[in-house]
């Protein structure tokens, strides 16, 4: 009898450009559909009415540790010119314990919006992590 255990979340890829990174961390898988509110003045009750309005998608972080000479978020970065910026999409897939995909996240026309470097600790006793935000138009969930 097979058990139906919850999916542990260390067993990740992140693709971009059709390109493997390695990643440490992802946050940010977030959407919501915000409320409006309204009320008319003829309503006989002295509260307003919510419906549905536009879909939210909350910026997405990656972190990595640094590896000399590697500088993608930073050139990624420097693509911004007033409006105009390189875009790409993202596949972001939870494995399982045969490496195949149990479910994928595609964020659609990212771009980044914030890179961050590591912070420094003369004490510290790990790896140095770099962080990437980034902003995107669509967040769309697949189940396998």
């Amino acid at each position: 009898m097979a058990n139906n255990y919850p999916i542990p979340v260390f067993h990740f890829t992140v693709e971009w450009g059709g390109k493997r990174v390695g990643f440490s961390e992802v946050s940010g898988l977030t959407q919501e559909n915000q409320a409006i509110e309204y009320r008319d003045g003829s309503f006989p009750e002295y509260s307003s009415i919510k419906m549905p309005g536009l879909r939210k998608f909350n910026n997405i972080t990656l972190k990595r540790g640094i590896i000399k000479s590697d500088n993608d978020f930073f050139n990624w970065l420097n693509t911004v010119k007033l409006n105009t910026v390189e875009r790409r999409d993202l596949v972001i897939s939870l494995l399982n314990e045969q490496h195949q995909p149990v479910m994928v996240w595609k964020v659609h026309n990212a771009f980044p919006v914030k890179v961050e470097g590591p912070q420094l600790k003369a004490s510290g006793n790990e790896v140095a992590i770099e962080s990437i935000e980034i902003a995107h138009e669509g967040l769309e969930l697949q189940n396998d």
